[in-house]
C-alpha cells in the first residue's frame, strides 16, 4: 500500500444513485391512506403568512418588524405549527420568537410567544462601541477562568434588541471563545446594554464535557465529548457534533462503487469516565482518540486560520469510522457519506492509519469537494491530492503536538518496517518514494493522481520553505529545483493563505497545473499585491517545478 485513497463519485454516478435511491425509498415509504391530504411545509408556511397578516396586532407585529420561518411541524392530523424569529429594523430580537398554531384547514388557532412586551425603540445607534463590547465579553470569559491563561481568545459582537430582560433595549450580544491551558475550547456569550455598557446577562455557550484520550501517535490529547448523563459519547458538540464510531471490522457493500446496499457501522464510542484509550492497539478506543483528535485539529485549523466553519462551511460536522475491514491498509474520504474511514493496517506495512496528517488529508478532501471539486483524474486529480497533502501538513504544524511534530512527510507515523521506506510521500522531493514526480511534463496527466500530485507538493514545499537543505523539527529535508534555480520560501502561513484562496475562489473542477499557477498568482495578488515578494515567489516556485 503506498497511498491514501479518496472515494469520489462522478456527478453522473451520484445522480444515478440519487434516482435509484429515490425509487427504492418511494417503494418502501409509500404513504398510507389520507397521508397525501396532509399539508406540506410550503402549504403551512403559506397558511402562516396569511395568519401573520390577519393577526399582526395580537402578535405585536408592526411596520418596523419582520419575521423569518425557523421551523415547521405538521401533526399526523394536519395541524400545523410554524415557528418564527423576529427582527426589529433588521436587528435580531432576543425574545421575539413565537409559534403560531393552525388547524388542518389552515385557520388560525393561536400562538405562543417568548415575550409579549410591546417592541419599540427610540433609535438603534449604540453608545457603546463594538470593540468595547468585545473587550467586556473577553474579560467576562477570563473572569470565569481565573488563574488560567486563555489562548486564541476572540470576541465577536452583534447588535441585537433584547426583549428578554424587561423593557426592550438595544444590546450587544458577544460570543467570546478561546482555548484553555489544556487546549480545550471555552466560550461565553455576554449580553451588554449598548447604551449604558452594563452587563445584562451572560451564559456558557458550550454544552460539552471536557475529557482526554491516550492516542496511538499523539500522546495524551484533549477531547470535547457529549455527556449522556450516565456516560460520555465521543461526539464533539463544539465542532458540529463530529463523532467517531467503530466499524467493527465490517466493510461497505456497494455495487459498481456507487450504490451502497449496506454500510459498515459507525457505532459511537462511549466511555464511563471520559478518559479514552490506553495508547495501545489493545484498546479499540485508542485509534478512535487519534481519529477524533485529528478531526478536532483540522476543524480548528480551517476555522482559526481561514475562517471556514466546518468542512462544508456550514458548521456541520462529519464523522469517522475506525477499525474498518480486516488488516485494511488504507484510509479514505467518501463524499457520499461525508465521512472519513480508517483501516487498522496489516501490522507489517502499516499500522492503524489514524495519524494526524492522514486525518487532515482526508478532511481536506471534503473541503475540496465543497469548493473547487477538482475532478479526481489527470492533473486536476493530482491537484486534488496535493491539496490534501498540503493542508494535512499544515494541520500537523498547526497542532503543535510534540509527539507528532510538523514536517513535510506524509504518513510517517503509520508506516512499519515492511513498507520499505520512512513515509508514504515526501513533499520536499516527491521522487524519493520511487513513483512520484518532482517536475511537470506533458505526460504528467497520464500518471496516477497520487504520483502526479508530486508536482503540486513540490511547489508547495518550495513556496513555503525554499530550495536546498533544511532541518525542520529534527527531520532533514532537501528540495532541489527542476530548472536549477534557487527559491526563497515565504513561510507556511503564506502558502496556506494563497492555496486556500486559490482553491475556494479561482480553481474549478477542471483546473490543471497551468491553471493552478494562474489561480495561485491571482490569490497572491489579491492577498499581497501584484509584484509583491509573495506574488513573485509563487511564480518562481511554479517555474522551479517546470510549470510556467
Amino acid at each position: 500500500m503506498s497511498r491514501i485513497r479518496h472515494v469520489r463519485r462522478s456527478r453522473a454516478a451520484t445522480a444515478g444513485v440519487a434516482a435509484t435511491a429515490a425509487i427504492l425509498l418511494a417503494a418502501a415509504l409509500s404513504p398510507g391512506a389520507g397521508a397525501a391530504d396532509r399539508p406540506t411545509r410550503a402549504t403551512a408556511i403559506e397558511n402562516g403568512a396569511r395568519a401573520l397578516a390577519d393577526h399582526a396586532a395580537s402578535l405585536g407585529l408592526t411596520a418596523a418588524q419582520d419575521t423569518e420561518v425557523r421551523d415547521v411541524v405538521i401533526d399526523q392530523d394536519g395541524t400545523q405549527h410554524v415557528r418564527y424569529d423576529r427582527t426589529y429594523r433588521q436587528l435580531p430580537v432576543l425574545g421575539g420568537d413565537f409559534v403560531i398554531h393552525l388547524a388542518p384547514d389552515g385557520t388560525y388557532r393561536g400562538a405562543d410567544r417568548a415575550t409579549r412586551t410591546p417592541l419599540s425603540l427610540t433609535g438603534i445607534t449604540p453608545v457603546l462601541s463594538a470593540p468595547k463590547a468585545a473587550d467586556r465579553a473577553a474579560n467576562a470569559l477570563r473572569a470565569t477562568h481565573l488563574g488560567e491563561t486563555l489562548k486564541r481568545l476572540t470576541a465577536k459582537p452583534e447588535l441585537v434588541v433584547d426583549a428578554l430582560h424587561g423593557a426592550p433595549k438595544l444590546a450587544w450580544r458577544t460570543n467570546a471563545v478561546a482555548l484553555d491551558a489544556q487546549g480545550n475550547p471555552v466560550a461565553r456569550t455576554v449580553l451588554t446594554d449598548a447604551r449604558t455598557g452594563a452587563q445584562i446577562d451572560a451564559w456558557d455557550t458550550l454544552e460539552s464535557a471536557t475529557g482526554d484520550g491516550r492516542s496511538l501517535y499523539g500522546g495524551t490529547v484533549p477531547l470535547s465529548t457529549t455527556s449522556t448523563g450516565s456516560a460520555y459519547e465521543l461526539k464533539d458538540p463544539t465542532r458540529g457534533n463530529t463523532y467517531t464510531g467503530d466499524a467493527a471490522g465490517q466493510v461497505d457493500l456497494c455495487l459498481l462503487g456507487t450504490l451502497c446496499l449496506t454500510r459498515a457501522p459507525a457505532t459511537v464510542f462511549t466511555d464511563a469516565d471520559n478518559h479514552w484509550g490506553d495508547g495501545t492497539t489493545t484498546d479499540r478506543a485508542s485509534a478512535a482518540v487519534d481519529a477524533q483528535y485529528g478531526t478536532d485539529v483540522t476543524w480548528d485549523y480551517f476555522k482559526n486560520v481561514h475562517g471556514r466553519n466546518g468542512i462544508a462551511g456550514d458548521g456541520k460536522g462529519s464523522y469517522n469510522r475506525v477499525h474498518y475491514g480486516t488488516r485494511y491498509n488504507n484510509a479514505f474520504w467518501d463524499d457520499t457519506c461525508f465521512c472519513m474511514t480508517y483501516g487498522d493496517g496489516d501490522g507489517t506495512q502499516m499500522g492503524p492509519l489514524v495519524s494526524l496528517d492522514v486525518a487532515g488529508h482526508e478532511m481536506s478532501h471534503g473541503v475540496t469537494s465543497k469548493t473547487a471539486a477538482l475532478t479526481y483524474s489527470g492533473e486536476s486529480g493530482g491537484l486534488n491530492e496535493a491539496t490534501s497533502d498540503v493542508f494535512g501538513t499544515l494541520v500537523e504544524f498547526h497542532a503543535d503536538n510534540a509527539k507528532d511534530a510538523g514536517d513535510w512527510l506524509i504518513g510517517e507515523k503509520i508506516v512499519r518496517s515492511g513498507f520499505g521506506r520512512s513515509a508514504l510521500r515526501y513533499m520536499d522531493k516527491p521522487s524519493k518514494d520511487g513513483v512520484s514526480v518532482d517536475c511537470w511534463s506533458s505526460s504528467a496527466a497520464d500518471l496516477d493522481v497520487h504520483y502526479n500530485s508530486g508536482i503540486g507538493n513540490h511547489f508547495a514545499y518550495l513556496l513555503a520553505e525554499g530550495s536546498g537543505a533544511k532541518t525542520i523539527n529534527g527531520v532533514a529535508h532537501n528540495s532541489p529545483t527542476c530548472d536549477g534555480s534557487t527559491v526563497t520560501g515565504i513561510g507556511r502561513a503564506a502558502l496556506g493563505a494563497i492555496w486556500y484562496r486559490a482553491l475556494t475562489v479561482y480553481m474549478t473542477s477542471s483546473t490543471d497545473y497551468a491553471g493552478a499557477r494562474t489561480a495561485t498568482l491571482n490569490a497572491a495578488r489579491d492577498l499581497y499585491g501584484a509584484g509583491s515578494t509573495e506574488h513573485d515567489a509563487v511564480a518562481a516556485a511554479w517555474s522551479a517545478v517546470n510549470v510556467g
